[in-house]
């Protein structure tokens, strides 16, 4: 009998898809990363189903869409049901030894379903976001030094490229080309210190001796420092392997439960809105020992419910029939020709309450109630012509916007009566976070 493999899973919080090289980014934030794309395989049109991290996470370990598992708001009403399945759990009952090195569970309880180690380095520190990933390895590579023999399951949830952006002092004027990053001059950033993310910014870690910095270049150039350094983490972690020996039968996947947004569509520095930049994360799987089609690049869309369904052929378990998502492992392999498929609806009930539909022409998006910053309730974009999503169509195309809007409407509704459901759950959760600042604020 085959050995099942050891299984790592990498969630790089916040990493967005177009600032790693081996998504096109003209800057060398990712060598290591990109290295591993190139040992491994890439998924170029990977989706999440819903932001921000609690319910991507949730859909990656439940395998369901977060209508289904109900979880659509980072740190909203519901929670998760101790029937839904959990990857995890599932791993951990077939025999392996799991282990998450993780802050979720202080969240919310079931992050920590399923592990028999949960280690948390974080709790050195006033914001979990800042522990690093050097802090994180320390206690992976010790673990995985020391873990029992038998196959494992790693969680790492590394928070780098997650605000705040603090990279290592030795980064210092890397990937800026600007000149004054406190200039008095530019307001380019006046609008983010209204919002309440913009404004602990403004008073914490975007303050210096020579003043506030005023410059968006330097922080995107901040970010992608954080990327840098996140880079060098994950050779430290592939290193590892290779010295005990294990490299060739641990499968290693890396992903992101959302991306970031730089101060596209006027949000700034955060992980709101249903914009590609936030919704289509990276996503590659390395395998050595010719388990996997090296070198290649999978087209098709494919949705974050798919991960567990995936990991869990790789370890040649059975996958629940509660699990929505398909696996895909199959065409990493090169044993089925790629496919996906032809739409991905997703939602927000955090910072804004919104569902979006994406085929591969057209985005929709669709709000439940109106956002911080006034956009319309509707969204159309052209996803050929305007791949940055800056024209909306929804006035010019009424009657495309139109289709889309039953579309999507008839997919939600067809999903709640299935699960015996009446409600929409984006509408009860509303924008959690624009409710508690509000609040705060009255």
């Amino acid at each position: 009998m085959q050995a099942k493999p050891n299984i790592i899973l990498i969630s790089a919080d916040s990493l967005r898809a177009n600032h790693l090289g081996c998504y096109q980014y003209p800057l060398p934030t990712s060598p290591h990363i990109d290295k591993l794309a190139c040992q491994g395989v890439l998924c170029e049109n990977m989706f999440a189903p819903g932001i921000p991290t609690q319910p991507s996470h949730t859909t990656i370990f439940t395998g369901q869409h977060p209508v289904t598992h109900g979880v659509v708001a980072h740190g909203g009403k519901a929670r998760l049901t101790r029937g839904s399945p959990w990857l995890p759990e599932i791993l951990y009952e077939e025999g392996y030894t799991t282990c998450a090195v993780d802050t979720l569970f202080r969240e919310r309880i079931w992050f920590g379903r399923g592990y028999e180690y949960i280690i948390d380095p974080s709790l050195h520190h006033v914001f979990y976001a800042s522990v690093t990933q050097e802090e994180l390895n320390d206690r992976a590579i010790h673990w995985i030094k020391t873990v029992p023999k038998g196959p494992f399951f790693l969680f790492i949830h590394y928070w780098d490229v997650h605000y705040p952006y603090v990279p290592p002092e030795r980064m210092r004027g890397l990937f800026y080309k600007g000149g004054n990053p406190t200039d008095p001059n530019n307001h380019a950033l006046d609008e983010w210190w209204d919002h309440p993310i913009g404004a602990m910014a403004r008073d914490t870690w975007l303050r210096t001796p020579n003043g506030t910095i005023t410059d968006p270049q330097y922080v995107t150039s901040l970010y992608d420092r954080e990327i840098r350094y996140l880079d060098e983490g994950i050779a430290a972690l592939e290193a590892t392997l290779e010295q005990m020996g294990m490299a060739e039968n641990t499968l290693i996947m890396l992903l992101a439960d959302h991306g970031e947004s730089m101060t596209d569509h006027r949000i700034c520095y955060d992980h709101y809105g249903l914009y590609d930049c936030t919704v289509r994360v990276p996503t590659i799987v390395r395998w050595p020992a010719g388990k996997l089609r090296a070198g290649s690049r999978l087209a098709p869309f494919r949705q974050l419910t798919d991960v567990a369904p995936t990991l869990l052929e790789a370890a040649g378990s059975l996958v629940p029939d509660e699990i929505e998502g398909r696996s895909f492992l199959q065409q990493l392999q090169g044993q089925e020709e790629p496919s996906g498929y032809d739409r991905v609806i997703g939602l927000e009930s955090t910072w804004q309450a919104k569902y979006y539909l994406r085929n591969s022409r057209y985005k929709f998006i669709l709000a439940r109630q109106p956002d911080l910053l006034g956009n319309p309730d509707r969204e159309l974009y052209d996803l050929a012509a305007d791949p940055e999503e800056e024209h909306n169509l929804a006035g010019e195309e009424p009657q495309l916007a139109a289709d889309m809007e039953t579309e999507l409407e008839a997919w939600l509704a067809d999903r709640l009566q299935a699960l015996g459901k009446s409600k929409d759950p984006v509408k009860e959760e509303g924008a959690v976070a624009v409710s508690i600042w509000l609040g705060h604020r009255s």
